[in-house]
């Protein structure tokens, strides 16, 4: 393992964002809890913000399943999607303009949903965020090979780090950044020197990996399958993992 002086620089201070929703397509689903945080070199959090909105229709059973919250208490503790969602762009906007990473797994999917949230309800969106670091895409480029799912519960255990209470907006939230640091220290000597750098070089990996997965979709499966692989926001097309990579019963990640 790389020793401390080798730790790239972007591990020492990361933002780290996720949203628990009510479904999987990112044009119409609505964010119904929130976090953003920043997280010291340790993995400890400096600061942080958390909402829970009414997101205005029905939650279904089976997101409350995963996430927990019932559409009767997000109607009761939740506040109005708009202010909500005006806010989670207010700060992560700030964050983004300081030169903060944001770290999100599977980041297309939480950055292009809050992009149709913020359009719904008239908050001009971010349409270009960075730096970004997705641990989900570092995993697929530095790990190739590795058999198995890649679901943030399965990177984390690998890294040890731990994650009691998944599917919490802000535990999940927090795994993610240290998952990020620990794989930015464990490869340093692989990955790009500035944030700047290893933000592009992903765009580029996302790109490639979509175009492994759909080679191997139409050779298998679908002769016509199409895999979107705009990164870290994908507003063409439904932003949600791979199929093979969601678990069997469960939602993908993200909500």
């Amino acid at each position: 393992m790389n020793t401390a002086e080798t730790n790239p620089s972007w591990t020492d201070r990361l933002a780290v964002f996720d949203l628990e929703t009510t479904g999987i397509e990112v044009e119409t689903s609505r964010v119904v809890t929130a976090f953003v945080g920043v997280l010291r070199a340790d993995g400890s959090l400096d600061q942080s913000w958390s909402w829970m909105a009414d997101p205005g229709i029905e939650i279904p059973a089976r997101a409350t399943e995963v996430h927990g919250v019932t559409t009767e208490r997000a109607r009761l503790e939740g506040r109005p999607a708009a202010a909500v969602v005006g806010e989670i762009v207010a700060v992560l906007g700030s964050l983004l303009d300081a030169g903060v990473p944001v770290v999100a797994y599977n980041a297309p999917y939480d950055f292009s949903l809050l992009h149709f949230e913020a359009q719904r309800h008239g908050v001009p969106p971010i349409t270009d965020p960075s730096p970004v670091v997705d641990p989900l895409i570092l995993d697929r480029r530095l790990d190739k090979y590795r058999k198995g799912k890649r679901t943030l519960e399965v990177v984390a255990a690998l890294h040890g780090v731990p994650l009691d209470g998944a599917h919490d907006a802000g535990v999940d939230a927090v795994a993610a950044g240290r998952v990020a640091q620990a794989i930015g220290r464990l490869y340093a000597a692989e990955l790009p020197a500035s944030v700047g750098e290893l933000h592009d070089a992903q765009r580029a990996w996302s790109l490639e990996q979509a175009a492994d997965f759909q080679s191997y979709m139409r050779r298998v499966r679908d002769p016509e399958f199409v895999a979107e692989g705009d990164w870290p926001i994908r507003l063409g097309r439904e932003a949600a993992p791979a199929p093979s990579e969601v678990p069997a019963g469960q939602l993908p990640i993200g909500i």
